[in-house]
């Protein structure tokens, strides 16, 4: 076919996600982007793929509104809940707010909190800090996941993660817990006698068994976040999928998430672009049919092929730019519009083949 995104494939990675699935090494795989591009569809085909390959494969949602559940058409909890149609495959949807929720009960109870009361020194002081440090909530209940994570034995984790600000949040939790530790030092040492007065009177147990709890808390989750840290930043170990769209507000996400990846050291070659209008044609070929074929079509034809035209040209101009800008070293993989959602085991399988097995432009 006519050189529709003008480039030379033979000088560029493979289109495909088949180095992925080949790499036996990788153990954390982000999949991440705008909201509203497909992420959790490429999740859960990427878990689909790799449950052909490993032994046994997890998907984790992160985001807030998840969707595996609807992705499988069965009900997923916040435990791993084994897929239908597969032994090896695993899905679970984890709930920052109760995982907070159950931390906070745990350090009540080694500190002989009062359960009865409207709010515990615990509590007090997780308000506070929470108020004072915004993130430090999802840092604490993500480090929760990984301890959580890190002690079942799943070959690989494929991560459907929140829409792109959340994610680079996640990436910044180690800078978020050493303010943590500055916020409570200094707190300690200007209010020491005082919060620990305060948190005794809300039924907080002990002043230093609560500020120990707390600061013993933080150390924990500082230990796992940064053991965590290193391994994302080791590209034999972590990787991260970068899903788009083929318009202009979603390309310039995905820059700006490479450009946030590469400073936070994590590796990232691989771009899925969903939704693109016959990846095996050029706007121009269409065009062309479109232009010899109009004067035969009824006018609601001819303004419903019109429009596609319009679309697909556009998908083809950002297409192009998302070549130019990753072609040469990213592996840049065009998923098609189908007719149909892809929701289910069967839908997903077929779906999840051409990330391995690409439409190929050269037809």
């Amino acid at each position: 076919m006519a050189d529709q995104y003008d480039y030379d494939d033979e000088d560029l990675p493979d289109p495909s996600l088949k180095n992925i699935i080949e790499q036996e090494s990788l153990q954390w795989i982000f999949v991440g982007g705008k909201g509203g591009v497909g992420k959790t569809t490429t999740s859960c085909c990427l878990g689909t793929q790799l449950a052909k390959h490993r032994k046994k494969v997890l998907i984790v949602s992160t985001d807030p509104a998840h969707n595996l559940s609807d992705a499988f058409c069965q009900k997923i909890g916040r435990d791993p809940t084994p897929i239908l149609g597969f032994d090896n495959l695993s899905a679970m949807e984890i709930d920052a707010t109760e995982d907070l929720d159950k931390m906070q009960r745990s350090m009540e109870d080694a500190t002989g909190a009062g359960q009865d009361d409207d709010e515990t020194g615990i509590q007090a002081l997780m308000s506070e800090l929470t108020n004072s440090i915004p993130g430090i909530d999802e840092a604490m209940s993500f480090s929760e996941l990984m301890k959580q994570v890190q002690n079942m034995d799943y070959d690989v984790v494929v991560f459907d993660t929140a829409p792109t600000g959340h994610t680079l949040r996640l990436l910044s939790f180690p800078t978020i817990l050493e303010k943590a530790f500055g916020k409570i030092m200094d707190l300690k040492d200007r209010f020491g006698g005082l919060i620990g007065q305060a948190s005794a009177l809300f039924g907080g147990g002990s002043p230093d068994q609560v500020q120990d709890a707390l600061i013993g808390r933080l150390e924990e989750t500082r230990e796992i976040i940064n053991k965590v840290n290193t391994a994302f930043q080791d590209p034999a170990l972590t990787t991260f999928v970068c899903v788009c769209i083929p318009e202009f507000l979603s390309i310039y996400e995905t820059e700006r998430l490479v450009q946030e990846l590469s400073k936070f050291g994590i590796d990232s070659h691989n771009i899925v672009v969903n939704q693109v209008l016959f990846p095996e044609k050029d706007a121009e070929e269409l065009g062309e049919w479109f232009d010899s074929n109009k004067d035969g079509l009824q006018k609601e034809a001819r303004e419903i092929c019109s429009k596609m035209m319009a679309r697909k040209r556009m998908q083809d101009k950002y297409i192009g730019q998302c070549f130019d800008l990753y072609g040469d070293d990213f592996h840049v993989v065009l998923m098609p519009l189908l007719d149909h959602e892809v929701r289910g085991v069967d839908k997903l399988k077929d779906f999840s083949e051409l990330l391995i097995n690409p439409i190929d432009l050269e037809e």
